[in-house]
């Protein structure tokens, strides 16, 4: 067991000075590990998207830790390392990723095709960090893009918008070795990414990042068990004769399986301060963790309403009596809003303002 992580996850919950926050955050401790964070530099000078990530402004940006299963430290540690790093300007925002694999192959060539049924990378982007509006990008070894936009996560009865495409993007794959060659050994493949800012929206308003702005973003990576039959790869199938499921490494742990909780994705802190210089520190910003207490709401009244058939209508039902507790010596309260069929939950401190979520996970000031 990581007992360092442990204990920082569990100081996550502590650092509220809230007497009974344990008590009410047991059984969802894995929804409320600490999400990973980023600090990604600007760009001095924009990399060239070729998929070699040996550029000099490359070799001065500082690695993402390398990717986890996506449930956390409570599954087996990832057998092939994968690991991402960042750049941006007033345009684009640049990622590159390390994707380590002694076996390269892939088979959907064509843009849109749902590309993890292949090995893949993703990315997921919530430039607004409501938990809603957020975009999905997906790219296999043969640098094939799958991207899609979601106005609501599956959970809320969202559908993926598969029409809309991230204009403007540019991206590379360099495979090290070969490609759907079983007879050699690889060292795996790499991937480059430019996207637009002004492709992540649906609307007339282009979210440009500003210095020490805090985005919402995750990684994933897709990779499949597979044998060796008459010189190809095949999905490795259980005794029954079915494909076996497929690996989930993440950067940031979601705490299950589902990439689309926005809400676990990690932070992506944008500073000024070029590529090579010294970077600020990230501190997690004190509406995060009134968030937390949303979230907690959220999560007991979809629990609730599995058990009950509607939502809960006031705190006791959710055995939460006592809706107040300080964050950072600060007094805060929340206030749940509920029919039934729908409800609302809002926290607030002693300056009056107010962040919302719904039974949708909106969220909202």
């Amino acid at each position: 067991m990581n007992y360092i992580k442990l204990f920082c996850s569990i100081s996550f919950l502590l650092v509220f000075n809230f007497c009974y926050a344990q008590n009410h955050f047991k059984g969802y401790e894995n929804l409320f590990t600490i999400p990973a964070n980023y600090v990604v530099p600007y760009a001095s000078k924009a990399p060239t998207i070729d998929g070699d990530i040996n550029d000099q402004v490359w070799l001065n940006t500082p690695w993402s830790d390398r990717f986890q299963d996506i449930e956390g430290d409570a599954k087996p540690k990832p057998y092939y390392d994968t690991r991402v790093k960042m750049l941006w300007d007033e345009s684009y925002l640049y990622i590159a990723a390390e994707l380590k694999d002694p076996h390269v192959w892939a088979t959907l060539t064509k843009r849109d095709e749902i590309v993890f049924f292949d090995n893949d990378f993703e990315v997921f982007i919530d430039p607004l960090n409501t938990a809603h509006n957020y975009f999905e990008i997906e790219v296999n070894a043969y640098n094939n893009i799958f991207d899609l936009f979601m106005h609501k996560p599956y959970r809320s009865g969202g559908a993926a918008l598969f029409s809309w495409d991230t204009q403007g993007m540019q991206h590379a794959v360099k495979v090290q070795g070969t490609i759907n060659n079983p007879n050699d050994t690889d060292t795996g493949w790499t991937v480059e990414m430019a996207i637009p800012f002004r492709a992540l929206t649906l609307g007339n308003a282009i979210n440009i990042p500003k210095d020490k702005d805090v985005w919402r973003i995750n990684f994933s990576r897709v990779q499949w068990e597979t044998d060796i039959v008459n010189g190809k790869y095949v999905k490795r199938k259980d005794s029954a004769g079915k494909v076996l499921p497929e690996n989930n490494w993440v950067w940031s742990p979601q705490g299950v399986i589902d990439m689309h909780r926005p809400e676990r994705w990690g932070y992506l802190f944008f500073s000024k301060n070029k590529a090579g210089e010294k970077q600020p520190q990230f501190v997690l910003p004190y509406t995060e963790k009134q968030r937390q207490y949303l979230w907690l709401v959220y999560y007991k009244q979809q629990d609730y309403r599995r058990a009950h058939q509607r939502y809960a209508t006031n705190f006791a039902e959710l055995k939460m009596d006592k809706p107040e507790f300080d964050i950072d010596n600060k007094r805060n309260k929340i206030e749940l809003s509920s029919t039934g069929r729908r409800f609302e939950v809002s926290i607030k401190d002693t300056s009056g303002k107010k962040i919302y979520l719904n039974e949708e996970g909106l969220i909202t000031k």
